[in-house]
């Protein structure tokens, strides 16, 4: 800072130190000069929302380790670790899992299409991601909340084994890497993205169509018990207390489901957003539970083959939207108007 009688420059503009020694003419002099540098840096502008600031586009040579997406990156490389251990350990691990044999194979297999799917696909949509790829952006969250979906089956549905930790981990750090990474997001910029002609109908239609059918079958199961007293034969099969499968479904799936198609629908910025993390999830875990019901039956746990049709074709449908949305995404810088 600049003595008395001299000068200070910054941002282009100087600032006059006056040889004052009167307090009360101090502060007059002080307020008077605050004055003028807030004008001539537009604060006073920006504080009372006078002008919009752009955020500004971040680069190919940067990474997510220098920008907002910081925390979210260093969790989900974790992520990444943990699922690794979590999917080998399952697999290789002799009597990990002490499940019935339908448990067990829903287990295993969802191991296998971690491995070898989920964990290639988080891993790429991470490095896309750093690049500065929005369209991987997505992807990445999308992925996040299938670790979260999935890993609360392990979680709260399996029986205790050496791995609690891990799916604890695995659990937590999926919602705090989502917290940390879509508060993060430019919700606004990413939008901007999308083709006006982007099939949100179709899309948003189609999400609402699963949503419901998945949302009707449980509800189905638990108006059934209310009326009947009857337990739904799915809780009986994996012999859990609970019904852990239609509480997931209803809560993460269902909910989110609608509710990203509506706003899908309504061409709001989060509905682009949560449509493609929804397929993203909806297509992976579509994947497990085809490994799943094949497994299941090859071990003698399962008759109902069949069911691989059903979600081959949700799959397909899920794989589809969230191509066509990301597909309809500008690769160049949305124009601020």
């Amino acid at each position: 800072m600049g003595q008395r009688g001299e000068t200070s420059s910054n941002s282009g503009y100087e600032v006059p130190f006056p040889s004052v020694t009167s307090p009360k003419l101090l502060l007059l002099v002080a307020t008077s000069h605050i004055r003028e540098t807030l004008s001539a840096i537009n604060l006073k502008q920006y504080i009372i929302g006078e002008v919009k600031m752009k955020e500004k586009p971040m680069k190919n040579e940067e990474t997510l380790l220098k920008t907002e997406f910081k925390s979210a990156f260093i969790l989900s490389v974790i992520i990444v670790i943990l699922m690794v251990v979590a999917s080998v350990g399952g697999l290789f691990i002799d009597g990990i899992y002490q499940d019935n044999l339908l448990v067990k194979s829903a287990l295993y297999s969802n191991d296998l299409v971690t491995l070898l799917l989920a964990v290639p696909l988080l891993i790429l949509s991470l490095v896309l991601s750093k690049r500065g790829s929005q369209r991987a952006q997505l992807v990445w969250f999308g992925m996040l909340f299938y670790t979260l979906y999935n890993y609360a089956f392990y979680l709260f549905g399996a029986a205790f084994n050496s791995l609690f930790l891990v799916y604890v981990a695995l659990f937590t750090l999926s919602i705090f890497a989502l917290i940390f990474g879509i508060t993060s997001l430019n919700v606004k910029g990413i939008t901007e993205r999308f083709r006006p002609g982007t099939p949100v109908k179709w899309i948003g239609g189609y999400m609402v169509l699963v949503a419901l059918l998945l949302g009707s079958f449980h509800i189905s199961l638990s108006l059934g018990y209310v009326f009947t007293g009857q337990v739904p034969e799915i809780v009986i099969n994996v012999e859990h207390p609970t019904n852990l499968i239609s509480a997931l479904d209803l809560s993460l799936v269902v909910s989110f489901g609608l509710l990203g198609a509506v706003w899908l629908w309504k061409r709001q910025p989060w509905g682009y957003v949560l449509a493609v993390i929804w397929n993203v999830n909806a297509t992976v875990y579509m994947a497990a539970l085809s490994a799943a019901t094949v497994w299941a039956f090859q071990s003698g746990a399962s008759e109902d083959i069949m069911l691989v049709a059903l979600w081959g074709l949700i799959g397909v449908g899920c794989l589809i939207s969230f191509v066509l949305l990301l597909g309809n995404m500008e690769s160049s810088e949305p124009k601020v108007q």
